[in-house]
């Protein structure tokens, strides 16, 4: 079954609070390779002007991953996962993200392109604080491949 054209401009209903503690932010730094003593130090990060560690840049793909779950199970979008490639990623940020936010997120699927026998699925992910501002939206390609 190919990918449901009609999922192009669908929003899915907003996942649970994602409630970002340092222990995740410091964790997810080593794996990244993310040295800056802001990810792991909260005086460092306070000095710098943050009220907590702050995360990598790429940290959003964790509350991400929920949203892209809603697509891949939802039973008309015809995303066989086993034949999904990440293609790209993106992130638009209005602040960074720091320990301590409880981000909610909204998956909005942007665009559903055919090419080479392939479709090419883009979703955004918006990421609220608790207070409803925009912190950063999370942007993913993916691929899923065509029938050999």
């Amino acid at each position: 079954m190919p990918v449901n054209p009609d999922l192009q401009g669908r929003v899915f209903a907003p996942v649970p609070p994602y409630l970002v503690g340092r222990e995740k932010i410091r964790e997810f730094a080593t794996a990244v390779q993310a040295i800056a003593p802001v990810h792991f130090d909260p005086a460092i990060a306070v000095a710098a002007g943050y009220p907590d560690v702050v995360a990598p840049p790429t940290f959003p793909v964790v509350v991400q991953e929920a949203t892209l779950a809603q697509l891949l199970a939802e039973p008309d979008a015809g995303i066989d996962f086993s034949r999904v490639v990440h293609g790209e990623q993106r992130f638009a940020y209005t602040r960074p993200v720091v320990a301590g936010d409880e981000l909610t997120a909204t998956l909005t699927v942007t665009s559903i392109k055919t090419l080479g026998g392939n479709a090419m699925v883009t979703a955004e992910s918006a990421m609220t604080a608790a207070d409803g501002s925009h912190v950063v939206t999370a942007t993913s390609t993916l691929v899923v491949r065509g029938d050999s």
